[in-house]
């Protein structure tokens, strides 16, 4: 992403939170030149996810769910 300094200057602090929430390198324009603002040490794409609530119930029950009348063999 590249922004100007003006724009990096109204939001500096959600563009450094995003800078390190995503990993991905953000790229300012100034005077004809160009600076990156990069995270020392990339985040994991594993480290981001969001916990949700685990399944209630036991996981063999639904691998043997009947799902035979969700299926049809040609969906035109």
């Amino acid at each position: 992403m590249s922004i100007t300094a003006s724009a990096l200057r109204a939001d500096v602090y959600k563009i450094l939170d995003r800078v390190l929430e995503t990993g991905e390198p953000i790229t300012i324009e100034r005077n004809g030149h160009q600076l990156q603002i990069i995270p020392l040490r990339r985040t994991s794409k594993l480290d981001r996810l969001v916990r949700r609530e685990s399944l209630m119930g036991d996981p063999d029950d639904i691998v043997h769910m009947d799902w035979s009348h969700e299926w049809h063999p040609d969906p035109a």
